[in-house]
């Protein structure tokens, strides 16, 4: 579906040309709308815009392509972490800027970058948003713009992908049931200092802080710092997980006795077979050898103008109250309800009275 609304570049040169691309299909909330809350909100004084919906797996890379070759100054990707990496990876290297309208159940680049969960503050924040470079990270080659993984996080965003319980409780309940029949296992992690074996619960490259739902996995990741922040979580007991839950949602892994950390501009992850990684939340099958590396300042973003490439820390009061405010629908996800059909008049009491 096509919405234009005043996109066009020769209408006004000194506005900025924005798509919109939204994902009908991602997240826990209905999209109907979107558009109207995004007609409502832009700053038509200074940004000419349309919107398009995907119709189908990879239409949004599709759409990407053909506004870049336009020349427009952002995409927005309306969706959640995987829209996002569909979106961005068809923009790399070129002068257009990735935004983003999260909707989706993780939302952790959108976090990250400072972009308000709440959608009509964030159609509010691209008005004002500047365009900024990041780095972004490949793992054998895929791309990735906040996370990738190996262990016990690739086997959880493997089952989630195939879950009906979608949001944060859908993933805590995978996690969970995930962690009971886990095995950790042995890898050898090759930087450019140092090669040393390891036995992990997992080893995530974080490009950005957090996988999303302020689970932050590599606290001290910045997006234009040129350096991969790789967080090795080592075996821990049942007795050790409420710890390590609040140390990962309390932006302090890193100081959790069970982790090692390194910063590097690129990680060989050797492994004993082939088996599930993610990258951005998507899991794939890959080769037992991994290698991941950095790519600096390749990808433009729409941030605030005082952002500088970090995440700041939510506290968890209000992750608890996001949470439950998550996990409730909203009007917008029923669908709109016949008008009732009116009713007869009430014959006043003191007409039969009278009779």
């Amino acid at each position: 579906m096509h919405y234009h609304n005043g996109c066009n570049k020769n209408v006004d040169n000194n506005k900025k040309d924005i798509l919109f691309i939204i994902n009908p299909k991602s997240g826990v909330h209905g999209k109907r709308s979107l558009p109207k809350l995004i007609e409502s909100g832009i700053d038509r004084s200074s940004i000419n815009f349309s919107i398009k919906e995907t119709e189908y797996v990879g239409h949004a890379s599709e759409l990407a392509r053909e506004a870049v070759s336009q020349g427009v100054y952002a995409v927005v990707a309306v969706g959640g972490d995987g829209t996002v990496n569909e979106v961005a990876r068809a923009i790399v290297g070129s002068g257009c800027s990735l935004g983003i309208l999260p909707c989706g159940s993780g939302n952790g680049m959108a976090r990250h970058l400072g972009v308000p969960m709440d959608l009509k503050r964030a159609v509010e924040f691209i008005n004002t948003a500047q365009s900024v470079s990041v780095d972004y990270g490949k793992i054998n080659g895929r791309h990735f713009f906040c996370t990738c993984g190996i262990g016990f996080d690739a086997l959880v965003s493997s089952n989630f992908a195939n879950s009906k319980h979608r949001g944060p409780l859908g993933y805590m309940q995978n996690m969970l049931v995930d962690w009971l029949n886990y095995k950790p296992e042995v890898y050898e992690v090759e930087t450019e200092t140092h090669t040393e074996k390891y036995k992990a619960f997992l080893i995530a490259c974080g490009n950005a802080a957090q996988y999303g739902n302020n689970a932050y996995i590599a606290p001290r990741a910045s997006m234009r710092d040129g350096l991969l922040s790789v967080t090795i979580l080592e075996p821990f007991s049942s007795l050790d997980v409420p710890i390590v839950l609040g140390h990962v949602f309390g932006h302090r892994i890193n100081s959790n006795s069970h982790v090692k950390t390194l910063e590097t501009r690129w990680i060989r992850i050797k492994r004993k077979n082939d088996g599930v990684v993610h990258f951005d939340g998507e899991p794939a099958m890959m080769e037992a050898e991994l290698f991941i590396e950095i790519v600096p300042s390749g990808l433009n973003v729409l941030a605030s103008p005082s952002w500088d490439g970090t995440s700041a820390p939510v506290p968890i009061y209000k992750q608890i109250v996001e949470l439950m405010r998550s996990s409730l629908p909203t009007v917008s996800d029923f669908p709109t309800l016949p008008p009732l059909p009116p009713l007869p008049p009430l014959p006043w009491r003191g007409d039969k009275e009278k009779d």
